[in-house]
């Protein structure tokens, strides 16, 4: 039998209507003494799960019987965090006017540049550039994960970070909220070819063996109850690349052309792919099982700012495909769970018999020892009782000689009732009984 653990619950998860619950019916502090956190990561918590709280004075009025109804609890919106649990992050807490809070960081922001911005890249920037050590011709690779999916170089990044906001805005415009993937549902981020032009091999970053950056959740937006990752990145182009005393330059950069000819006479080329300064949009669903993505980049004709309604227009066509391959995704993961549970169920069985067939062969090892044990037990009790007869015959000091030597040697014997172990005996179902019963088995 399996003991559940009192924290069981907290390991699986609190649900955000029993958190509502909970909230309006013990005070904050108090309650997060039993989830062993402070009352104010409670409260972040129920930010995140958009879950309203009682307002300040709310248990001294409850407590004289003048405490305001409490709110409902408002519907979760697709994307909404709905499970928390202590070994899971929080979501941004939810915004219900995300134009307007747009408006509010435009009003407030120094810099004319950065208004522009989507609320989701605001002060995002920095992150990017605290990057890990890259090459000359490298991308950006912040230590920080928890950022949208932009990818650029250092010198690309703002270049970067505008086409998004533009992206971004555009869907927000259309009803669309961009956002991070939620902590609580499983996202996939699938791998985002960075090549303009996709060749045999990849010669990116140092011994060819470069690595990008990926952020740690996918950056989404739902189109009803129907969510499609965007990634923005840079793409790469194959550039032959000079060594010229302790750096490389391009061979075709005004640069190399500056560079005096006897610095070039120890020089060497490689190929190598390096940023481009142009970009590809990558729309693709992040739910496991659904393969489905489509891509636009910029071109020399045109760019994908000048694409966006056509862009959106692509995507909300989409959906009614990407509906069908989410309920056949959902019919295999069922099917495959089935599989799953009909193996698992057959492994049940077979172990259930090889215990039934251990226990008969147990209990069978055991019969034939007590069967031997018999046999020796008859022999020693028919080697005494003839013994026993002829000391019975003899007279004098030998009859009284062996009399007491025959007793030793009974004593030295022990038990010669074969009964005992007899009744010591376990049957096959006494061993084990099988779950599924002798027809089944």
């Amino acid at each position: 039998m399996t003991v559940t653990s009192p924290k069981a619950p907290e390991k699986l998860g609190i649900s955000r209507d029993q958190l509502y619950e909970e909230v309006w019916t013990v005070p904050v502090n108090k309650l997060a003494e039993k989830y062993s956190v402070s009352g104010s990561y409670l409260a972040r918590v129920c930010s995140a799960l958009n879950v309203p709280r009682p307002p300040a004075g709310y248990w001294q009025k409850k407590a004289v019987g003048k405490e305001k109804p409490r709110p409902e609890l408002p519907p979760a919106q697709p994307g909404d965090q709905t499970i928390w649990s202590k070994d899971t992050p929080l979501a941004a807490p939810a915004k219900s006017a995300p134009i307007h809070r747009t408006e509010m960081l435009m009003a407030r922001a120094p810099d004319p540049s950065k208004a522009r911005l989507h609320p989701l890249l605001a002060g995002v920037e920095g992150a990017f550039r605290r990057t890990r050590k890259i090459g000359e011709h490298e991308f950006l690779r912040p230590y920080k994960q928890l950022l949208p999916d932009v990818i650029a170089s250092e010198v690309c990044l703002l270049d970067a970070l505008n086409l998004a906001s533009e992206v971004y805005s555009a869907l927000n415009k259309r009803g669309y909220r961009v956002m991070l993937a939620p902590p609580d549902k499983q996202m996939r981020r699938p791998e985002i070819e960075e090549r303009e032009v996709p060749t045999k091999d990849r010669k990116y970053g140092q011994y060819s063996m470069g690595r990008i950056w990926s952020p740690y959740r996918p950056t989404l937006a739902y189109f009803g109850t129907v969510p499609i990752g965007f990634a923005l990145t840079e793409m790469s182009e194959r550039v032959t690349l000079r060594r010229v005393a302790d750096k490389y330059v391009r061979e075709d950069s005004l640069e190399l052309k500056t560079i005096k000819p006897s610095l070039l006479i120890h020089s060497w080329t490689t190929e190598q792919d390096v940023p481009s300064g142009r970009f590809r949009l990558v729309a693709y669903s992040p739910l496991r099982g659904v393969q489905w993505t489509l891509s636009w980049q910029d071109t020399g004709k045109s760019k994908i700012k000048g694409k966006l309604p056509e862009i959106i227009k692509a995507l909300e066509a989409s959906v009614d495909q990407i509906q069908n391959l989410m309920a056949e995704a959902e019919a295999a993961a069922a099917r495959r769970e089935r599989d799953w549970e009909a193996q698992r169920e057959k492994w049940r069985r077979e172990e259930d018999q090889r215990r039934v067939d251990d226990a008969l062969a147990a209990s069978m090892k055991q019969l034939s020892e007590i069967m031997e044990i018999w046999s020796k037990a008859t022999a020693v009790h028919r080697f005494f009782r003839d013994a026993e007869e002829c000391v019975s015959l003899l007279e004098g000091d030998r009859q009284k000689v062996l009399s007491e030597r025959l007793a030793l040697a009974k004593s030295m014997i022990g038990t010669l009732d074969p009964l005992e172990h007899l009744e010591a005996w376990l049957a096959p179902e006494e061993r084990y009984t099988s779950q599924f019963g002798k027809e089944e088995t």
